[in-house]
């Protein structure tokens, strides 16, 4: 396997997810191995590799999704965390973002 899990297990459906929103460009799902009691990650479907490469139209669409996901996790638990890696901290060379609540697990 590459270092793309996004590409490789997600979007290719060997690793089934549970979807939150999707739009044309653009994935939200409940992480597969959260590290929090509310985990969801957002992805673009078309290979980016990090925060550094993603073009304004695509970053407006993430964030349009980013936005809109974490209201309803602030909604319903009263906070929220939206980050992203790079470089040696980024697990999987695909820009995703990670939106999440509570202590981790």
């Amino acid at each position: 396997m590459s270092d793309d899990f996004y590409c490789d297990q997600v979007f290719s459906g060997k690793t089934p997810v549970e979807k939150v929103l999707e739009t044309e460009n653009v994935l939200a799902y409940h992480h597969t191995r959260p590290f929090w009691p509310v985990h969801i990650v957002v992805v673009p479907k078309q290979h980016v590799s990090s925060v550094l490469e993603v073009d304004n139209e695509l970053l407006l669409e993430l964030f349009g999704v980013i936005k809109q996901v974490a209201a309803n996790v602030y909604a319903e638990t009263g906070a929220a965390r939206v980050l992203t890696n790079l470089g040696e901290y980024q697990d999987s060379k695909h820009l995703h973002f990670h939106i999440n609540s509570g202590e981790q697990l």
